[in-house]
């Protein structure tokens, strides 16, 4: 009889069989034809891909003065697979490292903790930003050190000591971005601070590829197929900023020894003058091999140079605040300009009572805008909150609230820098979680004078000066003027209309006016020009802060200023004379030799001794 048992194992065998060399053939049309990684360690060991990088975009001021530009830099670096019988004691020589140092590289290099990409197969970072000199030291030995290459890179160069928030530095790329941004490999760098930041696409161009020859030991023999497989760098696109460098330069001096701010804006364009954010620092000091070291001393300095004040720090306005409400007093119909208040030095209803100054008594709205009086504003603000056309306090109190807002205050002003924060401008819900349903005008009545819960940026505080300026619109504050063959984002040549009508800014402009010709903004003449100003001394837990809002010329402005000094005093002592001298030199070109004594005067005068004191 036939055995059956037979036949069946053989189907099974073969079946076997087959199904054996379908895993085969499967396994080898992954290895070459869907996966690159065979192919990636072949084309490595025959070719040498060399990124080029692009030379970064330059930095120009408004007038065409080179700010930032770039010099040459090296890079060091190996394919760990490559280096055979290097003389590890003559490479640290010629670098200038130790021995110990040299393993610590490596180490690092190796450890997947700090360098997740890491393979013995691709190029690998082994020093940084070699100066010209010590990169044709190297380069002179660089046959003796077979797997190392050299990488020209370019470091930042600065002809100003001056703006460094402003302009920010370029660091290494961190793995977080590296895994969210395809673009950056380990060892790039990028924009961290400042426009290097913000206009960081812009700025760093496009990377090229030359693709080199090896031969079986490793060694560069030359282009693979001349340049038909190289892509060229292309080099990043420059900046002209709206920047003044001459005004950033005194800004910065004036501010020596001081904490506060300064920011000009040229109200027609929302183009930022100068932005001066003190104490501040030399931007070289974030360049080369030293930059960690001395961004560390920067970052634990308790002074915060780091900081950009101008847009991060938030303060009460005090007196400047008071031409906004003027501006929303009359608007509403609360007063008019012939409106009187009274004050004996103080502002007083029942048993409340607010501190003012020596002044004539009753006052109208212009007189009381020139001597900065309390408790003008403060009946302003109790009349309105008081008055029949809303409905109830918590209506008048958003409706307020939507004149501030509509004055670009409360919220962020979109300036085209990193890390802006929006200030505070409170709401009745606010004051109903606070207070329950019993708060009234005189729950929240310093609100009217810049004190209280109100806080504002210096920008904040300087676009409200270019808002006046323009009798009721603005154009979003913005630091770079143009871009390389590209038009600037429409949000900075868009105006922006307040709720305030033209009529109702020019008699608070009167009042601004009068400030300066008589009044606490005295110092801020200046001859031959119309100068409008209102001067602020915000209270604080320590000494008051010194302000200055202002604007010239009257008619046809062409520079506002929002000038803050922490801890100054009253804000003719500090502000007024620091806002005066920026306008001077902007509207003249050059300070007067009188004025000149005042600016060295004022240069020489410390709040703040060192970067351990406040």
């Amino acid at each position: 009889m036939k055995d059956y048992s037979y036949d069946s194992r053989k189907y099974i065998i073969s079946g076997a069989i087959i199904i054996v060399l379908l895993i085969y053939v499967a396994r080898l049309y992954n290895l070459q034809i869907d996966s690159n990684d065979y192919k990636t360690k072949a084309d490595s060991n025959a070719f040498y891909k060399k990124t080029i990088y692009p030379a970064r975009g330059l930095m120009y001021d408004r007038n065409g003065k080179l700010i930032v530009y770039n010099k040459p830099s090296y890079d060091i670096t190996f394919v760990p697979r490559e280096i055979k019988a290097v003389d590890t004691l003559e490479l640290c020589n010629t670098l200038g490292i130790t021995v110990e140092d040299f393993n610590s590289r490596m180490e690092r290099v190796r450890n997947k903790r700090y360098n997740p990409g890491y393979s013995t197969y691709t190029e690998q970072e082994f020093m940084t930003q070699l100066t010209g000199e010590e990169f044709a030291k190297f380069q002179e030995k660089l046959f003796r050190f077979p797997g190392f290459y050299v990488r020209k890179r370019s470091i930042r160069e600065y002809n100003y000591e001056v703006a460094g928030v402003l302009l920010g530095d370029i660091g290494e790329v961190s793995q977080k971005t590296i895994d969210k941004e395809p673009y950056y490999k380990r060892g790039d760098y990028i924009g961290t601070q400042g426009i290097e930041a913000s206009y960081e696409k812009i700025l760093r161009g496009k990377k090229g590829t030359e693709v080199l020859l090896r031969d079986a030991r490793g060694r560069i023999q030359g282009k693979y197929q001349g340049e038909n497989l190289d892509t060229a760098a292309v080099r990043g696109k420059n900046l002209t900023l709206s920047i003044d460098i001459d005004l950033q330069e005194l800004g910065e001096r004036l501010m020596q020894g001081k904490i506060g701010s300064i920011v000009a804006i040229e109200p027609a364009t929302g183009e930022i003058l100068c932005m001066v954010s003190a104490p501040s620092y030399d931007p070289a000091l974030l360049t080369g091999r030293q930059r960690g070291k001395n961004h560390s001393e920067l970052s634990k300095d308790k002074s915060k140079p780091l900081l950009n004040r101008a847009i991060m720090g938030t303060y009460p306005p005090g007196s400047t605040f008071k031409t906004s409400q003027a501006a929303v007093f009359l608007q509403e119909g609360i007063v008019n300009e012939k409106t009187s208040f009274p004050c004996h030095g103080a502002f007083v209803f029942n048993k409340f009572r607010l501190g003012c100054h020596d002044h004539s008594t009753p006052i109208a709205l212009a007189p009381a805008i020139a001597t900065s009086c309390n408790a003008y504003f403060c009946w302003g603000l109790h009349k309105m909150f008081s008055s029949d056309k809303y409905n109830g306090t918590k209506d008048a109190m958003n409706r307020w609230r939507d004149h501030m807002v509509a004055m670009g205050f409360g919220y962020k002003l979109g300036v085209d820098l990193p890390g802006e924060v929006r200030g505070m401008i409170p709401n009745a819900d606010f004051y109903t979680r606070h207070y329950g349903n019993y708060w009234r005008a005189l729950t929240v009545i310093s609100i009217s004078i810049g004190q209280g819960e109100v806080t504002l940026t210096p920008l904040q505080i300087a676009n409200l000066g270019a808002t006046i300026a323009n009798r009721g619109t603005y154009i979003t504050p913005h630091i770079v003027k143009s871009i390389e063959g590209d038009t600037i984002d429409k949000e900075y040549t868009t105006h922006k209309k307040t709720l305030v009508d033209a009529e109702v800014y020019e008699k608070v402009i009167k009042g601004m006016r009068m400030a300066v010709t008589d009044g606490t903004c005295y110092a801020a003449n200046i001859p031959g020009w119309e100068v409008c100003g209102k001067t602020g001394t915000a209270q604080n837990k320590g000494k008051d802060h010194s302000a200055f809002m202002g604007f010239a010329p009257m008619k046809d402005p062409k520079i506002a200023i929002a000038v803050y000094v922490e801890n100054g005093g009253f804000g003719a002592t500090y502000g007024v004379p620091i806002g005066s001298l920026l306008m001077e030199l902007y509207l003249n070109g050059k300070l007067s030799e009188e004025s000149e004594k005042k600016a060295k005067a004022i240069q020489e005068k410390a709040i703040y001794y060192g970067k351990d004191e406040r």
